[in-house]
């Protein structure tokens, strides 16, 4: 028999046949892709007591966090501040502990400012009378000794460094002149005072801050530490070292025609001397001058200020 030719196949046996639309495909379940893996169940263990672990300390965080919330509201209560502040102030605290668990930075929060805590409490006529008391008590009892003022040590944290040496310096030196500037007017009538209490102070006590001279001594004033005397020094020639500051000169052109100057002068008290011979170290064994341990400045009217005043100047 003659070989046949074989039969090509046709172009629907070639192509695969196609799902019909409607039908899903079935596709059978693979079990071993929903099997544990062994390393999940190992680890199983250790990220049971990591959750553990986590959630103890937040609510032992959570617990401390209410127990010192409590405390803070209560002695602040305690203190007598206003419920009001307080719950300002603490919605204020934890406004900022959400910002900072936010990750934003602390120069973006709104600032508010920090609550004195050193501020005096307000004290009752009843705690006033009991202070009284106490302090009667001890002043009739013979063994409480006080060897120094009770304000000396507040006023230590109210005074600059220069200042310290403006005080070392009038309790070394004694008084010290000062130059008020006035206006010329007949008899004084109607005069203007121009510039006060002008001074070398601070140029011979060596201070840093040498503009700041006139607030230097309002508050050394201010504590009852020294006095702006009307009176003159000893030595009626010393003016004439002020007289000649620029500061001075300054004032006496304001002035206008024929200026007038007061001498006057500036001098520790004795409260203030007392506070320097306990409080500063002077590192010298000069004794200051007489009128410097009474704390009054010498007056330029009596005799005995003039006498000593010619003979300096004859000598």
């Amino acid at each position: 028999m003659p070989d046949e030719d074989p039969v090509e196949p046709t172009r629907a046996e070639v192509l695969p046949r196609r799902p019909r639309p409607g039908l899903s495909r079935i596709v059978e379940p693979v079990t071993q892709g929903r099997r544990p893996s062994p390393t999940l169940l190992t680890a199983a263990p250790n990220v049971a007591k990591v959750a553990a672990v986590s959630a103890w300390h937040v609510v032992s965080w959570s617990l401390g966090a209410t127990i010192a919330g409590a405390n803070y509201v209560a002695q602040r209560a305690v203190e007598g501040e206003a419920a009001t502040a307080i719950m300002q102030d603490a919605a204020n605290d934890l406004r900022n502990v959400a910002w900072r668990a936010l990750g934003l930075r602390d120069d973006l929060a709104p600032a508010r400012p920090a609550p004195d805590r050193n501020a005096p409490k307000p004290s009752t006529p009843q705690d006033l009378q009991r202070r009284g008391t106490d302090l009667l008590r001890r002043s009739n009892d013979v063994h409480v000794v006080e060897d120094t003022h009770p304000a000396f040590a507040r006023i230590l944290t109210e005074i600059t460094p220069d200042e310290a040496r403006m005080l070392r310096y009038l309790y070394l030196e004694g008084p010290q002149p000062a130059v008020d500037v006035r206006t010329f007017r007949p008899f004084g009538i109607g005069s203007v005072l121009i510039a006060e209490g002008l001074n070398m102070i601070a140029e011979h006590a060596g201070c840093r801050n040498l503009q700041r001279s006139n607030p230097y001594l309002v508050n050394l004033s201010r504590l009852g530490l020294l006095v702006f005397s009307k009176e003159q020094v000893t030595n009626p020639q010393r003016y004439q070292v002020v007289e000649a500051q620029p500061k001075v000169a300054e004032a006496l052109k304001h002035a206008g025609r024929m200026p007038r100057t007061v001498h006057r002068s500036v001098a520790l008290t004795s409260f203030g001397t007392e506070f320097v011979r306990t409080c500063l170290p002077l590192n010298t064994t000069k004794a200051p001058p007489q009128s410097a341990l009474t704390g009054d400045a010498p007056s330029g009217n009596s005799r005995t200020s003039r006498k000593d005043a010619k003979k300096r100047a004859t000598s």
